[in-house]
């Protein structure tokens, strides 16, 4: 049957769908089971996913194959996990990783493999046989279903609930920890709602792990370059925990510094570089001035990017703890970072910037 011969309410159906359809939705439709399979065998349709048909040939792309999943979930279903994270832009699309889903806690959906195109000659353009027609569906459930979607064109988890799910799909709490962190700090989640949304629906795993990453946000960290530096370099060392993005005067701005350390009775300032914001031409002025304020305030200042702070945390730890000594820091247990001595024997005892100096 072709398109302009199907029924105009099926036809409204596939134009939302975007080709797609159940067997369900075909059944109410009258379509019996028999003349379906006539048309995928003739080539005609394709099987995308159990009970889902493509009424085009062709590769699916990426709309399709997230409404594939939906559609096989049935109404209620939502993209989220990894998929929603895709969606909001939390990570990079990767179109081999199956489509995750949520459904109600009682909805009977089963998860399914990916989906191969079938060999054979039917006289319609179609992708290569044997190969990915769709990645294949994961589905989770959840008692909350009703409280963390987004009623858009693809429903979704909400941004702060896809970024705890995400955390929490992870295969270790460190892991979590860091997953939360950086949905947070790239994406610009508030930190209110990840906070409102973890009370409201509090994970069965990585409760505590979760908890430390919302305080470290709490404390500041905005990027993942702060959050290696406030984990790699003073936790991992023992160092004092600094206060960030503390607000200072520059030409009548308030401008906000990274890390100060003025409450431990050290006037040290740490600066991370992120440099891709560096390349403005304001930025750079405002950097410029901030450093001239610092100076004229006669106050210690160090700044480092993100390739040394997470390739060489030991080193930029003992830069830090060298001022902070110089300046009246007194550290009462030992250093508890059991990599550092690999680190001094390959820079020296000065440290990278007081090696070179030597």
């Amino acid at each position: 049957m072709h398109p302009e011969q199907m029924p105009h309410e099926l036809q409204v159906l596939l134009d939302a769908q975007l080709g797609l359809v159940t067997q369900a939705q075909l059944a109410a439709f009258g379509f019996p089971r028999t003349r379906v399979r006539n048309r995928l065998d003739a080539g005609r349709w394709q099987r995308v996913l159990h009970g889902v048909y493509c009424v085009t040939t062709g590769p699916l792309n990426r709309h399709m194959t997230l409404m594939a999943a939906l559609i096989y979930g049935g109404g209620p279903a939502l993209l989220s996990h990894r998929t929603a994270a895709e969606e909001w832009g939390i990570v990079p699309v990767d179109p081999s990783s199956p489509v995750h889903i949520t459904v109600p806690y009682r909805c009977s959906a089963k998860g399914q493999p990916a989906t191969h195109v079938a060999g054979g000659s039917s006289g319609f353009p179609m992708p290569a046989a044997g190969s990915v027609l769709h990645p294949g569906v994961v589905v989770h459930r959840s008692r909350a279903h009703g409280h963390i979607g987004l009623d858009t064109a693809m429903p979704r988890t909400s941004l702060a609930d896809t970024a705890i799910d995400f955390a929490v799909a992870e295969p270790t709490a460190r892991a979590a920890y860091v997953s939360l962190i950086s949905s947070v700090t790239n994406r610009r989640i508030r930190l209110a709602d990840v906070r409102q949304r973890i009370q409201e629906r509090t994970p069965r795993r990585y409760r505590k792990a979760l908890g430390g990453a919302v305080s470290l946000l709490a404390e500041g960290v905005q990027s993942m370059l702060e959050y290696h530096f406030a984990v790699d370099v003073e936790q991992a060392h023992g160092l004092p925990r600094a206060h960030r993005q503390g607000p200072v005067i520059v030409d009548g701005r308030t401008l906000w510094e990274d890390c100060d350390y003025t409450e431990f009775g050290v006037p040290l300032i740490v600066r991370l570089d992120g440099r891709w914001a560096h390349f403005m031409r304001e930025v750079r002025f405002r950097d410029r001035r901030r450093d001239n304020a610092a100076e004229l305030a006669d106050r210690p200042r160090l700044v480092y990017g993100f390739e040394e702070t997470v390739g060489t945390a030991c080193v930029v730890a003992q830069e830090v703890e060298r001022v902070l000594r110089r300046e009246g820091w007194v550290r009462r247990d030992e250093n508890p970072c059991r990599a550092c001595e690999s680190f001094w024997s390959a820079w020296g005892p000065e440290g990278l910037t007081g090696g070179e100096a030597a």
